[in-house]
């Protein structure tokens, strides 16, 4: 028997990166998963076999918009009853000076990464709050949300994050009677995206990795995991937390230079 066995569960941004991997752990726990992001499939990107397949939805859906998240909404409800788990992954930003930003810019990155998931989660909750047994409702942050890089290339993105830190604070003491509500920040995570935009800044991959405690950058599974357990019964008594899955987190220059 899987940990999720008899969960529906709904993944925003699954279709790549963090989302899918946390939509493929779900899926072989034994929940039912409906993932969404803009693009449109045939099959859930998630399902991995027939079985899965028959246990998987995507819906296309851009976050921001809320007759989309209505949709998504009463499409998983329509056809699975119930919702027990939201992830909302859904988020970034595309690298940019903060003194070059434009206003839209600027709303569009926060309007994505703290209004759209709390909006989300508004919806899910009332589903939930109807169930027995409640529900639980994970928002994905960053360690860009404690961290400031003086405005180079993530300034909108990180204070986004860390609204939805207090967001989730606020909403787990708002809603812990029937629904847990809680966050894990990732850290530095080997994704294409990664690659692309964030390692340019700091570096190579080996001159990051020797900088974080752990020794080496983490994993999509490393955060699936943690969504995993938020998802249980065995965090149960874990509401409105900012789980940090960043291997301690970027150490300055020089910390483990006397170490082999």
């Amino acid at each position: 028997m899987g940990q999720l066995d008899g969960k529906v569960a709904i993944v925003t941004g699954g279709s790549q990166g963090i989302g899918l991997a946390i939509a493929r752990t779900f899926l072989r726990e034994g929940s039912v998963v409906v993932t969404c992001a803009r693009s449109s499939f045939d099959l859930c990107p998630a399902a991995e076999d027939a079985d899965q397949a028959s246990r998987a939805m995507h819906v296309a859906t851009d976050v921001r918009d809320d007759v989309q998240l209505d949709h998504l909404i009463q499409t998983t409800v329509d056809r699975f009853g119930r919702i027990d788990i939201l992830v909302n992954n859904a988020g970034g930003q595309p690298p940019a000076d903060i003194a070059e930003a434009s206003p839209r810019f600027v709303r569009a990155i926060v309007d994505l990464n703290l209004i759209a998931p709390t909006v989300l989660a508004i919806k899910a909750y009332q589903v939930m709050k109807a169930q027995e047994s409640g529900g639980s409702i994970i928002n994905i942050s960053s360690q860009a949300s404690m961290v400031g890089d003086g405005g180079r290339f993530l300034a909108p993105y990180g204070a986004a994050k860390a609204g939805l830190n207090h967001m989730t604070r606020s909403l787990g003491i708002a809603w812990g009677r029937k629904v847990r509500v809680n966050c894990v920040s990732p850290g530095y995570v080997d994704t294409d995206v990664m690659a692309e935009l964030l390692l340019p800044n700091d570096g190579d991959a080996d001159a990051l990795q020797s900088r974080l405690p752990v020794g080496r950058m983490g994993t999509v599974d490393d955060i699936a995991q943690a969504c995993l357990y938020l998802s249980t019964d065995r965090a149960s008594f874990i509401n409105g937390a900012t789980l940090w899955v960043d291997g301690g987190g970027l150490q300055p220059v020089d910390t483990y230079s006397d170490q082999t």
